[in-house]
Protein backbone atom coordinates (compact mmCIF):
# COMPACT_ATOMS: atom_id res chain seq x y z
CA UNK A 1 0.00 0.00 0.00
CA UNK A 2 1.45 3.42 -0.93
CA UNK A 3 2.30 5.92 1.73
CA UNK A 4 0.97 9.47 1.87
CA UNK A 5 3.80 11.77 2.93
CA UNK A 6 3.28 15.08 4.68
CA UNK A 7 6.07 17.61 5.06
CA UNK A 8 7.86 15.71 7.79
CA UNK A 9 9.10 12.16 8.34
CA UNK A 10 7.56 9.82 10.86
CA UNK A 11 10.54 10.13 13.18
CA UNK A 12 9.96 13.85 13.53
CA UNK A 13 6.21 13.98 14.06
CA UNK A 14 6.68 14.50 17.80
CA UNK A 15 9.53 15.68 19.97
CA UNK A 16 11.49 13.35 22.24
CA UNK A 17 10.19 12.18 25.57
CA UNK A 18 10.36 15.15 27.90
CA UNK A 19 10.53 15.06 31.68
CA UNK A 20 9.34 17.97 33.80
CA UNK A 21 11.88 20.79 33.65
CA UNK A 22 12.27 24.33 34.91
CA UNK A 23 11.05 27.02 32.54
CA UNK A 24 10.06 30.66 32.41
CA UNK A 25 6.85 31.90 34.01
CA UNK A 26 3.96 32.74 31.71
CA UNK A 27 5.04 36.31 31.04
CA UNK A 28 4.02 37.74 27.68
CA UNK A 29 5.65 41.16 27.98
CA UNK A 30 9.32 41.77 27.10
CA UNK A 31 11.90 42.42 29.82
CA UNK A 32 12.98 45.91 30.71
CA UNK A 33 14.84 47.65 27.90
CA UNK A 34 18.57 47.47 28.18
CA UNK A 35 18.66 44.00 29.73
CA UNK A 36 21.57 42.16 28.12
CA UNK A 37 20.69 39.47 25.62
CA UNK A 38 21.53 35.97 26.72
CA UNK A 39 21.07 36.65 30.45
CA UNK A 40 17.30 37.09 30.64
CA UNK A 41 16.32 33.43 30.91
CA UNK A 42 18.85 32.67 33.62
CA UNK A 43 17.86 35.75 35.62
CA UNK A 44 14.14 35.01 35.58
CA UNK A 45 12.58 32.98 38.43
CA UNK A 46 11.59 29.52 37.26
CA UNK A 47 8.73 27.21 38.09
CA UNK A 48 7.72 23.63 37.42
CA UNK A 49 6.57 22.83 33.88
CA UNK A 50 2.75 22.65 33.77
CA UNK A 51 1.35 19.30 32.66
CA UNK A 52 -0.62 18.72 29.47
CA UNK A 53 -0.50 19.69 25.82
CA UNK A 54 1.10 23.11 25.56
CA UNK A 55 0.34 24.82 22.24
CA UNK A 56 0.48 28.54 21.48
CA UNK A 57 -0.20 30.44 18.26
CA UNK A 58 1.04 34.04 17.96
CA UNK A 59 0.22 36.15 14.91
CA UNK A 60 0.90 39.69 13.69
CA UNK A 61 -1.99 40.37 11.34
CA UNK A 62 -2.65 44.11 11.09
CA UNK A 63 -0.70 47.29 10.46
CA UNK A 64 -0.79 48.12 14.14
CA UNK A 65 0.51 44.68 15.11
CA UNK A 66 3.17 44.64 12.39
CA UNK A 67 4.35 48.06 13.56
CA UNK A 68 5.47 46.34 16.81
CA UNK A 69 8.29 44.67 14.86
CA UNK A 70 11.70 46.11 14.08
CA UNK A 71 11.95 47.33 10.49
CA UNK A 72 15.19 47.65 8.52
CA UNK A 73 14.73 49.11 5.02
CA UNK A 74 11.03 48.28 5.27
CA UNK A 75 7.97 50.22 6.44
CA UNK A 76 4.35 49.49 7.37
CA UNK A 77 1.65 50.96 5.14
CA UNK A 78 -1.95 49.94 4.40
CA UNK A 79 -1.77 47.03 6.81
CA UNK A 80 1.37 45.41 5.37
CA UNK A 81 5.16 45.48 5.61
CA UNK A 82 6.63 46.90 2.41
CA UNK A 83 10.13 47.21 0.98
CA UNK A 84 11.61 50.70 0.80
CA UNK A 85 12.39 52.03 -2.67
CA UNK A 86 16.05 52.65 -1.79
CA UNK A 87 16.62 49.34 0.04
CA UNK A 88 20.23 48.12 -0.33
CA UNK A 89 21.22 45.40 -2.79
CA UNK A 90 22.59 41.98 -1.90
CA UNK A 91 23.79 39.08 -4.02
CA UNK A 92 21.73 35.87 -3.84
CA UNK A 93 23.16 33.16 -6.04
CA UNK A 94 23.61 34.60 -9.51
CA UNK A 95 21.07 37.41 -9.02
CA UNK A 96 21.03 40.73 -7.21
CA UNK A 97 18.08 41.79 -5.05
CA UNK A 98 17.10 44.79 -3.01
CA UNK A 99 16.37 43.52 0.49
CA UNK A 100 14.89 44.68 3.79
CA UNK A 101 13.76 42.91 6.96
CA UNK A 102 10.96 42.84 9.50
CA UNK A 103 11.79 41.26 12.88
CA UNK A 104 9.17 40.31 15.44
CA UNK A 105 9.41 41.21 19.12
CA UNK A 106 10.70 38.46 21.40
CA UNK A 107 7.80 36.23 22.45
CA UNK A 108 7.57 34.18 25.66
CA UNK A 109 5.08 31.27 25.53
CA UNK A 110 5.54 30.49 29.24
CA UNK A 111 7.13 27.06 28.71
CA UNK A 112 10.11 25.53 26.96
CA UNK A 113 8.85 24.95 23.42
CA UNK A 114 10.20 22.00 21.48
CA UNK A 115 8.70 22.69 18.03
CA UNK A 116 7.74 25.71 15.91
CA UNK A 117 5.92 26.00 12.59
CA UNK A 118 5.62 29.49 11.06
CA UNK A 119 2.78 30.77 8.86
CA UNK A 120 2.56 33.84 6.63
CA UNK A 121 0.53 35.70 4.05
CA UNK A 122 2.66 37.63 1.55
CA UNK A 123 2.41 39.03 -1.96
CA UNK A 124 5.50 38.52 -4.11
CA UNK A 125 4.84 39.59 -7.71
CA UNK A 126 7.42 39.24 -10.46
CA UNK A 127 10.89 38.19 -9.31
CA UNK A 128 10.33 38.93 -5.64
CA UNK A 129 10.24 36.57 -2.66
CA UNK A 130 10.57 36.29 1.10
CA UNK A 131 12.83 34.38 3.46
CA UNK A 132 11.34 33.38 6.84
CA UNK A 133 13.75 32.70 9.72
CA UNK A 134 13.48 31.95 13.43
CA UNK A 135 15.71 31.91 16.49
CA UNK A 136 15.26 31.17 20.17
CA UNK A 137 16.83 31.43 23.60
CA UNK A 138 17.30 28.96 26.41
CA UNK A 139 19.26 28.99 29.68
CA UNK A 140 21.12 32.18 28.85
CA UNK A 141 22.02 31.13 25.29
CA UNK A 142 20.67 32.46 22.00
CA UNK A 143 20.53 30.40 18.81
CA UNK A 144 21.50 31.52 15.34
CA UNK A 145 18.88 32.51 12.78
CA UNK A 146 17.60 29.37 11.02
CA UNK A 147 15.78 29.52 7.69
CA UNK A 148 12.27 28.01 7.76
CA UNK A 149 11.48 28.71 4.14
CA UNK A 150 12.25 30.70 1.01
CA UNK A 151 8.89 31.35 -0.58
CA UNK A 152 7.25 33.13 -3.47
CA UNK A 153 3.68 33.30 -4.71
CA UNK A 154 5.03 33.33 -8.27
CA UNK A 155 7.43 31.17 -10.26
CA UNK A 156 10.50 33.30 -10.91
CA UNK A 157 12.24 31.42 -8.09
CA UNK A 158 11.79 27.94 -6.60
CA UNK A 159 10.11 27.64 -3.21
CA UNK A 160 12.39 25.70 -0.88
CA UNK A 161 13.24 24.67 2.65
CA UNK A 162 16.67 23.82 4.08
CA UNK A 163 16.70 20.89 6.49
CA UNK A 164 19.53 20.60 9.01
CA UNK A 165 21.00 23.87 10.34
CA UNK A 166 21.64 21.99 13.59
CA UNK A 167 24.61 23.99 14.83
CA UNK A 168 23.24 25.11 18.21
CA UNK A 169 19.96 25.11 20.20
CA UNK A 170 17.70 24.10 17.32
CA UNK A 171 17.57 22.32 13.99
CA UNK A 172 15.24 22.51 11.01
CA UNK A 173 13.23 19.49 9.86
CA UNK A 174 11.80 20.63 6.51
CA UNK A 175 9.26 23.24 7.68
CA UNK A 176 9.64 22.83 11.44
CA UNK A 177 12.11 24.29 13.93
CA UNK A 178 12.95 21.70 16.60
CA UNK A 179 14.72 22.37 19.88
CA UNK A 180 17.78 20.18 20.41
CA UNK A 181 17.72 20.24 24.23
CA UNK A 182 15.15 18.80 26.62
CA UNK A 183 14.59 22.20 28.22
CA UNK A 184 13.39 23.59 24.88
CA UNK A 185 13.40 27.25 23.85
CA UNK A 186 11.95 29.72 26.35
CA UNK A 187 11.51 32.64 23.94
CA UNK A 188 11.55 33.11 20.19
CA UNK A 189 11.65 35.59 17.31
CA UNK A 190 10.77 35.55 13.64
CA UNK A 191 12.56 37.51 10.92
CA UNK A 192 11.17 38.00 7.42
CA UNK A 193 13.40 39.31 4.63
CA UNK A 194 11.62 40.86 1.65
CA UNK A 195 13.59 40.70 -1.63
CA UNK A 196 12.99 42.37 -5.01
CA UNK A 197 15.06 41.88 -8.17
CA UNK A 198 17.44 44.81 -8.65
CA UNK A 199 16.31 47.17 -11.37
CA UNK A 200 12.79 45.74 -11.72
CA UNK A 201 10.20 48.49 -12.02
CA UNK A 202 7.44 46.23 -10.70
CA UNK A 203 7.33 43.24 -8.42
CA UNK A 204 7.55 44.80 -4.97
CA UNK A 205 6.87 42.23 -2.20
CA UNK A 206 4.65 42.86 0.84
CA UNK A 207 4.03 40.95 4.05
CA UNK A 208 0.44 41.06 5.33
CA UNK A 209 0.45 38.46 8.10
CA UNK A 210 3.08 36.39 9.88
CA UNK A 211 3.01 34.18 12.95
CA UNK A 212 4.06 30.87 14.44
CA UNK A 213 2.65 27.91 16.32
CA UNK A 214 4.94 26.67 19.09
CA UNK A 215 4.34 23.62 21.23
CA UNK A 216 5.59 21.26 23.90
CA UNK A 217 3.77 17.95 23.83
CA UNK A 218 3.92 14.89 26.07
CA UNK A 219 4.95 11.70 24.32
CA UNK A 220 1.99 9.34 24.17
CA UNK A 221 0.77 6.47 22.02
CA UNK A 222 -2.91 6.86 22.93
CA UNK A 223 -5.28 9.57 24.10
CA UNK A 224 -8.73 9.24 25.70
CA UNK A 225 -11.73 9.94 23.50
CA UNK A 226 -12.93 13.50 23.97
CA UNK A 227 -16.49 14.39 24.94
CA UNK A 228 -18.76 15.58 22.14
CA UNK A 229 -19.05 19.32 21.72
CA UNK A 230 -21.05 22.03 19.96
CA UNK A 231 -21.00 20.60 16.41
CA UNK A 232 -22.92 17.34 16.90
CA UNK A 233 -25.01 16.70 13.79
CA UNK A 234 -23.45 19.57 11.81
CA UNK A 235 -21.84 18.78 8.45
CA UNK A 236 -20.40 21.52 6.22
CA UNK A 237 -21.02 21.44 2.47
CA UNK A 238 -17.40 20.89 1.43
CA UNK A 239 -16.93 19.58 -2.15
CA UNK A 240 -15.29 16.18 -2.63
CA UNK A 241 -12.10 15.82 -4.68
CA UNK A 242 -9.92 12.72 -5.04
CA UNK A 243 -6.15 12.93 -5.17
CA UNK A 244 -6.01 9.53 -6.88
CA UNK A 245 -7.57 10.76 -10.14
CA UNK A 246 -4.40 12.85 -10.56
CA UNK A 247 -2.03 9.88 -10.51
CA UNK A 248 0.79 10.50 -13.00
CA UNK A 249 0.10 14.21 -13.38
CA UNK A 250 2.94 16.76 -13.34
CA UNK A 251 5.86 14.59 -12.15
CA UNK A 252 7.94 17.73 -11.63
CA UNK A 253 5.53 18.66 -8.81
CA UNK A 254 5.09 15.27 -7.19
CA UNK A 255 3.26 13.21 -9.78
CA UNK A 256 -0.24 13.40 -8.33
CA UNK A 257 -1.93 10.41 -6.73
CA UNK A 258 -0.52 9.41 -3.35
CA UNK A 259 1.68 12.53 -3.12
CA UNK A 260 -1.10 15.11 -3.41
CA UNK A 261 -3.18 14.75 -0.25
CA UNK A 262 -2.27 18.27 0.91
CA UNK A 263 -3.07 20.22 -2.30
CA UNK A 264 -6.25 18.19 -2.76
CA UNK A 265 -7.39 18.88 0.81
CA UNK A 266 -6.57 22.58 0.49
CA UNK A 267 -8.52 22.71 -2.78
CA UNK A 268 -11.57 21.17 -1.12
CA UNK A 269 -11.55 23.89 1.53
CA UNK A 270 -11.02 26.63 -1.08
CA UNK A 271 -13.94 25.17 -3.02
CA UNK A 272 -16.09 25.38 0.11
CA UNK A 273 -15.17 29.06 0.43
CA UNK A 274 -15.85 29.57 -3.31
CA UNK A 275 -12.25 30.76 -3.58
CA UNK A 276 -10.64 28.38 -6.06
CA UNK A 277 -8.27 29.97 -8.59
CA UNK A 278 -9.72 31.12 -11.89
CA UNK A 279 -9.59 28.57 -14.75
CA UNK A 280 -6.99 30.68 -16.56
CA UNK A 281 -4.55 29.92 -13.73
CA UNK A 282 -4.60 26.19 -14.51
CA UNK A 283 -5.34 26.27 -18.24
CA UNK A 284 -1.92 24.67 -18.73
CA UNK A 285 -3.38 21.36 -17.49
CA UNK A 286 -5.27 21.02 -20.77
CA UNK A 287 -8.91 20.70 -21.75
CA UNK A 288 -10.85 17.90 -20.16
CA UNK A 289 -8.45 17.64 -17.25
CA UNK A 290 -10.22 16.68 -14.01
CA UNK A 291 -10.03 19.32 -11.28
CA UNK A 292 -7.03 21.16 -12.71
CA UNK A 293 -7.07 23.48 -9.72
CA UNK A 294 -5.57 20.63 -7.65
CA UNK A 295 -2.61 20.46 -10.06
CA UNK A 296 -2.29 24.24 -9.68
CA UNK A 297 -2.28 23.97 -5.87
CA UNK A 298 0.46 21.31 -6.02
CA UNK A 299 2.54 23.40 -8.40
CA UNK A 300 2.21 26.58 -6.34
CA UNK A 301 2.98 24.96 -2.96
CA UNK A 302 5.70 22.55 -4.07
CA UNK A 303 8.80 22.53 -1.85
CA UNK A 304 11.89 21.90 -4.01
CA UNK A 305 14.09 21.32 -0.96
CA UNK A 306 11.81 18.66 0.49
CA UNK A 307 10.82 17.50 -3.00
CA UNK A 308 7.13 17.30 -2.22
CA UNK A 309 3.77 19.11 -2.22
CA UNK A 310 3.06 18.53 1.47
CA UNK A 311 4.93 21.43 3.11
CA UNK A 312 2.55 22.68 5.81
CA UNK A 313 3.22 26.46 5.78
CA UNK A 314 3.70 26.53 2.00
CA UNK A 315 0.20 25.02 1.73
CA UNK A 316 -1.41 27.65 3.95
CA UNK A 317 0.62 30.44 2.29
CA UNK A 318 -0.86 29.28 -1.02
CA UNK A 319 -4.38 29.22 0.47
CA UNK A 320 -3.90 32.73 1.88
CA UNK A 321 -3.64 34.05 -1.68
CA UNK A 322 -7.33 33.17 -2.11
CA UNK A 323 -8.94 33.69 1.32
CA UNK A 324 -8.63 36.15 4.19
CA UNK A 325 -6.62 33.98 6.58
CA UNK A 326 -4.76 30.66 6.63
CA UNK A 327 -2.30 29.30 9.17
CA UNK A 328 -0.88 26.14 10.73
CA UNK A 329 -1.59 25.24 14.35
CA UNK A 330 -2.26 22.24 16.55
CA UNK A 331 -5.51 21.33 18.29
CA UNK A 332 -5.78 19.30 21.49
CA UNK A 333 -8.74 17.11 20.51
CA UNK A 334 -11.88 16.88 18.40
CA UNK A 335 -13.79 18.94 20.94
CA UNK A 336 -11.66 21.92 19.87
CA UNK A 337 -12.20 20.97 16.23
CA UNK A 338 -15.96 21.07 16.82
CA UNK A 339 -15.68 24.76 17.70
CA UNK A 340 -14.39 25.43 14.18
CA UNK A 341 -17.07 23.33 12.50
CA UNK A 342 -19.74 25.14 14.53
CA UNK A 343 -18.25 28.42 13.24
CA UNK A 344 -18.44 27.19 9.64
CA UNK A 345 -14.70 26.50 9.21
CA UNK A 346 -13.62 23.07 7.87
CA UNK A 347 -10.16 21.90 8.95
CA UNK A 348 -7.31 20.11 7.18
CA UNK A 349 -5.72 17.65 9.60
CA UNK A 350 -2.59 15.48 9.50
CA UNK A 351 -2.91 11.82 10.54
CA UNK A 352 -0.84 8.61 10.48
CA UNK A 353 -2.11 5.07 10.98
CA UNK A 354 -1.31 1.39 10.67
CA UNK A 355 -3.51 -1.47 9.52
CA UNK A 356 -6.64 -1.79 11.65
CA UNK A 357 -6.34 1.62 13.35
CA UNK A 358 -8.86 3.56 11.20
CA UNK A 359 -11.92 1.56 10.20
CA UNK A 360 -13.51 2.55 6.91
CA UNK A 361 -10.47 4.35 5.48
CA UNK A 362 -9.93 3.99 1.71
CA UNK A 363 -6.34 2.85 2.36
CA UNK A 364 -5.13 0.32 4.92
CA UNK A 365 -2.27 2.42 6.35
CA UNK A 366 -0.34 5.64 5.88
CA UNK A 367 2.87 7.13 7.25
CA UNK A 368 1.43 10.62 6.85
CA UNK A 369 -1.83 11.78 5.29
CA UNK A 370 -3.93 14.95 5.15
CA UNK A 371 -7.72 15.08 4.96
CA UNK A 372 -10.55 17.52 5.69
CA UNK A 373 -12.74 17.40 8.81
CA UNK A 374 -16.14 18.61 7.56
CA UNK A 375 -18.49 17.78 10.43
CA UNK A 376 -19.76 15.40 13.08
CA UNK A 377 -22.57 12.89 13.40
CA UNK A 378 -25.14 13.28 16.15
CA UNK A 379 -23.27 10.63 18.14
CA UNK A 380 -20.02 12.60 17.83
CA UNK A 381 -18.15 10.59 15.22
CA UNK A 382 -16.11 12.64 12.77
CA UNK A 383 -17.22 13.23 9.18
CA UNK A 384 -14.33 13.77 6.76
CA UNK A 385 -13.53 14.31 3.11
CA UNK A 386 -10.70 11.83 2.63
CA UNK A 387 -8.93 12.53 -0.70
CA UNK A 388 -7.33 9.07 -0.72
CA UNK A 389 -10.54 7.60 -2.15
CA UNK A 390 -10.20 6.34 -5.70
CA UNK A 391 -12.87 8.74 -6.97
CA UNK A 392 -14.78 11.79 -5.76
CA UNK A 393 -17.80 9.64 -4.97
CA UNK A 394 -15.93 7.82 -2.18
CA UNK A 395 -14.30 10.85 -0.55
CA UNK A 396 -16.98 11.47 2.14
CA UNK A 397 -16.38 9.12 5.11
CA UNK A 398 -17.37 8.73 8.77
CA UNK A 399 -14.60 7.74 11.20
CA UNK A 400 -14.94 6.61 14.78
CA UNK A 401 -14.21 9.54 17.10
CA UNK A 402 -11.77 7.68 19.33
CA UNK A 403 -9.95 6.01 16.45
CA UNK A 404 -9.55 9.32 14.64
CA UNK A 405 -8.14 11.12 17.67
CA UNK A 406 -5.60 8.35 18.15
CA UNK A 407 -4.27 8.58 14.60
CA UNK A 408 -4.15 12.40 14.80
CA UNK A 409 -3.13 13.56 18.30
CA UNK A 410 -0.28 11.12 19.16
CA UNK A 411 1.15 11.15 15.61
CA UNK A 412 1.16 14.73 14.31
CA UNK A 413 0.39 16.38 17.64
CA UNK A 414 -3.03 17.41 16.31
CA UNK A 415 -1.57 19.39 13.41
CA UNK A 416 -4.20 21.40 11.55
CA UNK A 417 -4.52 23.91 8.71
CA UNK A 418 -7.04 26.63 9.55
CA UNK A 419 -8.28 28.20 6.30
CA UNK A 420 -11.09 30.73 6.58
CA UNK A 421 -12.57 33.57 4.62
CA UNK A 422 -15.28 35.71 6.20
CA UNK A 423 -15.92 33.37 9.14
CA UNK A 424 -14.99 34.55 12.62
CA UNK A 425 -12.60 32.35 14.57
CA UNK A 426 -14.33 30.53 17.44
CA UNK A 427 -13.79 31.66 21.02
CA UNK A 428 -10.69 30.12 22.53
CA UNK A 429 -10.85 27.56 25.29
CA UNK A 430 -10.59 29.30 28.64
CA UNK A 431 -7.70 28.34 30.91
CA UNK A 432 -5.47 26.88 28.17
CA UNK A 433 -2.66 28.25 26.07
CA UNK A 434 -3.94 30.15 23.03
CA UNK A 435 -3.56 27.90 20.01
CA UNK A 436 -5.55 30.09 17.57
Amino acid sequence: MPSFPTARGVSALLGPALAATLVLPTATVPPASGAPLGTLDAATPTRAEPAGRLITYKQWASGRQLAQGKRTDTYVSKGAVRLRTQAPVRQVGDRRYQAGTWTSPWTWPGYGLTEMVASWDARTPGDSWIRVEARGRSAGRMSSWDTLGEWTSGEARERTTISGQDDDLARVNVDTLEATTAAGLHSWQLRVTLLKREGARTGVPSLETVGAMVSRLPETSRVPTSRTGPARGKILDVPSYSQMVHRGHSPQWGGGGEAWCSPTSVSMVLGYHQALPRPAAYAWTGSGHTAGFVDHAARMSYDHGYDGAGNWPFSTAYASQHVSDAFVTRLRDLREAERFIAAGIPLVTSIRFSAGQLSGAPISSSNGHLLVVVGFTRSGDVVVNDPAASSAGGVRRVYDRGQFENVWIPTSGGLTYVIRDDQRLPDRVQGSTRNW
